[in-house]
């Protein structure tokens, strides 16, 4: 069997990954920052329309992963009201100055995480030696390793991922992520053994609005498109699912 992790940022999408069948979702605010923490409404209503598990990110902000004392704090305020409000697990990583896995707070964090199932996220493609950084994440008992091979896509990873999932020894689960499609995800499953998968399979929807005024950004340095957004697709997770089956039979 192999799981299908979809991340997702709003109900509509967490409810098209479910239909398209996927196992679990990722739930974050603001994946054009690679995801943030959603708001506890969104949180609330999402697990309101799904059944399959959903898995809350606690990150206060985008950017690097060394935080400050009041960022410390607030990440550990909204795990504890992710947990009241149902979470069904916990996707959280850190990092010290120097580039290694901030062992000390990440054991807080899963501290207040229990009983619930932890995944340590991409902050563990920022290290400077993914080895130690994957024998430090094991110690700290976190049950899932999320990494696109410490590069910028699963496939330029590929090499490391192997490497990792070799020395995991299967004592933690590599879960393979980051520019995952329809094209890579044979290579990135046979290549890598994997038996779960992350992905966002999303597609742009076009903004209702008839009146548009093109003159605004809301928007930081990189623009997004003020009139439109993404949404996961029904369709491409459903393909998704279907390329994992013909692989892992």
């Amino acid at each position: 069997m192999y799981a299908m992790e979809v991340c997702v940022d709003s109900v509509e999408s967490a409810v098209n990954a479910e239909e398209g069948g996927a196992s679990r979702l990722e739930l974050c605010g603001n994946l054009m920052e690679g995801g943030t923490t959603p708001s506890l409404g969104l949180l609330k209503v999402v697990k309101q329309n799904v059944g399959i598990p959903v898995y809350v990110m606690i990150r206060p902000r985008g950017g690097d992963f060394l935080y400050s004392t009041t960022e410390r704090e607030v990440m550990m305020a909204d795990l504890r009201l992710a947990k009241e409000q149902g979470a069904d697990g916990i996707v959280l990583g850190a990092l010290t100055e120097d580039g290694n896995i901030d062992k000390d707070f990440c054991s807080q964090l899963i501290g207040l995480a229990r009983p619930l199932p932890v995944t340590f996220h991409r902050a563990f493609d920022m290290v400077e030696d993914p080895s130690q950084a994957l024998e430090d994440v094991i110690s700290l008992g976190c049950e899932r390793l999320l990494t696109s091979g410490c590069d910028s896509t699963v496939l330029e990873g590929l090499p490391t991922l192997k490497k990792l999932t070799k020395q995991a020894r299967e004592r933690i689960i590599i879960v393979p992520g980051g520019g995952i499609n329809e094209r890579n995800l044979p290579r990135v499953l046979e290549g890598t053994g994997a038996r779960e998968f992350h992905c966002s399979a999303s597609s742009f929807k076009q903004s209702g609005m008839v009146y548009r005024n093109t003159a605004v950004c809301m928007g930081g340095a990189l623009r997004p498109p003020e009139f439109g957004f993404k949404v996961a697709s029904t369709d491409r997770v459903r393909t998704l699912n279907q390329i994992a089956k013909s692989v892992t039979q």
